[in-house]
């Protein structure tokens, strides 16, 4: 099934769900009318023949208030979620038409200076990020954004490969995941809270006093109420063990507001990270990958959602002192605060060496369920091929992920062997820099371990290294020309030290005159056959490609050219062997009012 199909038939069926779902709430609140209605016309019925006659009956009706109660929840709770599983089919639609950008950005991610991110738009706007990214929480961004950003080895390449294939077929759990993390956005700032709290020394649980009175102090209030309604014990000798009570309560509060302070508010993002862990547990997955990330979740037999909603509980519980009303009979008569931070010290102790782990894990899951949703979206698309040799790539039909595949344009690309460089002359718009755009994004996702936009790709593990989009800096007091100077700087000591390098560049020195640009490329092309490197050079400077005549085995001549027809030019953007013959810019000169 194409994923358009697939997208607008869950459309359908979720739409279905949601209206059979509606219907019954409405019925479920009917219920409960029609029940209060019954318990109060079994008091007025049944009263005038005895309590007895009145309290069966209502005790029923109460019990089965109480069941549709729940129900109700329950039902809001499918109502809430399938409203997510349809704006995440509804996104999906939308990013097939191209209209991606209600997605997150990634910002936050774009770096200062970075090998390509910037020249390759990784990060920002209408970015590859942006592009992939379907990931809920801030984890799951940051190890997306961290697998766009730094090769991956050979071996973990493959194994997301295989994860990605093995999630490409389950298209529903996939949604689930999603539509969980649509809920609520766990946040790094959840995790540092608890990073904090497992840095500080437990207060009360290696206490013997705190252990000894936990259980004592509830228990001489409660049989000091039930001797005073018995009328054993008299009404002062009862409300001076209640103001002792009180008392500790207060003292103990007041120890523990900070405690309360660094964990409170976490649980319904622990709600939507249980029910992730929990979808993730109950998964058999086949992929060393995905089984290695599952695994995270369990520990001696105990799983990890299970943990996590049994904190999520104790913090709800904890909560309480937000409501007075309920929390001061509470602590008073159960020291309310002791029993709770009792319990999340004990819980602390179980599970803080393993929370950590559940957060990273459920991250590196978000953002490969991300890559599997990318590969399901483009079933045409390619898995690259890994060749370890050092250096070869080569490409069939390659297109800009980007770009709106009808007016994509693919090319092929083909470097066999170390010291051979690409030189691409064209003319002005005729396809040069989006070419080495569609080589840098491609490899970054082949990189990455995900599916990439061609027929075939196949590459050795590589870093990319580009220059392209050069800026100056004021802050800095950093001309362009100068800031291409940096850039290149990081190449030479790069090539000059033998690492593993594709590089990528857009008009080396174009901040400087044209026979200082000429000179110094062709010095550079000289340095970068001289160390083997491997490389792709886009440029206007067609007397470059002349120095094949002295490197005939190292330089490849490619370029793009542009059609001439009563002064309208005519692109195709197809790369074509040789050197470029054909010029534009005087044409261009001309439309713009340039008297030539």
């Amino acid at each position: 099934m194409r994923p358009g199909e697939y997208y607008n038939g869950r459309v359908i069926a979720l739409q279905d769900d949601l209206k059979l779902l509606t219907k019954k709430r409405t019925m479920l609140a009917w219920l409960r009318f029609a029940v209060v209605t019954g318990i109060i016309a079994c008091c007025y019925f049944f009263l005038p023949f005895g309590l007895l006659f009145c309290i069966i009956p209502g005790i029923l009706l109460l019990f089965l208030f109480t069941r549709l109660i729940f129900a109700d929840l329950n039902n809001k709770s499918l109502i809430e979620h399938t409203k997510k599983l349809l704006t995440v089919n509804e996104n999906e639609l939308k990013a097939l038409s191209h209209n991606y950008y209600h997605f997150a950005e990634g910002r936050e991610y774009i770096p200062k200076e970075h090998f390509y991110a910037n020249d390759l738009d990784i990060f920002g706007h209408a970015s590859l990020y942006q592009y992939i990214n379907r990931t809920g929480s801030e984890m799951g961004s940051g190890s997306l954004a961290a697998w766009l950003s730094i090769p991956a080895e050979t071996e973990t390449i493959l194994k997301r490969q295989e994860a990605i294939k093995e999630l490409v077929k389950q298209s529903a759990w996939r949604q689930e995941l999603q539509a969980y993390g649509l809920a609520k956005r766990i946040k790094l700032e959840t995790t540092t809270r608890l990073q904090n709290w497992f840095a500080d020394d437990n207060r009360f649980i290696n206490n013997k006093f705190w252990l000894s009175i936990r259980y004592l102090i509830p228990a001489v209030i409660i049989t000091v109420l039930v001797l005073n309604i018995a009328d054993v014990l008299n009404n002062y000798a009862r409300n001076y063990c209640l103001l002792a009570s009180a008392l500790l309560a207060l003292y103990i509060s007041k120890k523990v507001t900070p405690l309360h302070q660094q964990v409170s508010k976490m649980t319904e993002e622990l709600e939507v990270l249980s029910d992730s862990i929990n979808l993730i547990e109950k998964m058999h997955f086949t992929s060393p990958f995905l089984k290695d990330l599952q695994n995270e979740f369990v520990q001696q037999n105990a799983k990890a959602s299970t943990q996590i909603n049994t904190l999520k509980k104790i913090l709800e519980r904890l909560d309480l002192r937000f409501n007075f009303v309920v929390f001061i009979p509470l602590d008073i008569l159960l020291q309310w605060d002791l029993q709770q931070v009792m319990a999340l010290e004990k819980w602390k102790q179980q599970n803080q060496k393993h929370v950590m782990q559940w957060f990273t894990a459920l991250g590196e899951m978000e953002a490969i369920n991300s890559l599997a949703t990318l590969s399901f979206n483009h079933p045409e698309w390619c898995f690259p091929v890994l060749k370890e040799d050092h250096f070869f790539i080569e490409g069939k039909e390659i297109g800009h992920p980007l770009i709106q595949a009808e007016k994509c344009v693919n090319n092929p690309l083909k470097i066999d062997h170390n010291g051979q460089l690409m030189l691409v002359t064209g003319s002005n718009m005729a396809g040069k820099s989006t070419y080495l755009r569609s080589i840098g994004v491609n490899t970054v996702l082949a990189m990455a371990g995900a599916p990439v936009c061609a027929r075939y790709f196949c590459l050795s593990p590589v870093q990319v290294i580009s220059s392209m989009r050069i800026a100056d800096n004021l802050e800095e007091n950093t001309s362009t020309f100068y800031a291409e100077l940096k850039k290149l700087k990081t190449i030479i000591e790069k090539v000059n030290s033998n690492e593993k390098v594709f590089i990528l560049l857009d008009e080396i020195l174009r901040g400087t005159n044209s026979l200082d640009r000429h000179t110094g490329s062709a010095a550079l092309i000289k340095q970068l056959i001289k160390h083997h490197a491997a490389c792709i050079i886009a440029t206007h400077d067609v007397e470059l490609a002349k120095m094949k005549n002295e490197y005939p085995e190292n330089i490849l001549n490619y370029h793009f050219d542009v059609q001439v027809s009563n002064e309208e030019l005519y692109f195709d953007y197809q790369l074509k062997e040789g050197v470029c013959t054909s010029l534009n810019a005087s044409i261009l000169m001309k439309k713009i009012g340039i008297e030539l």
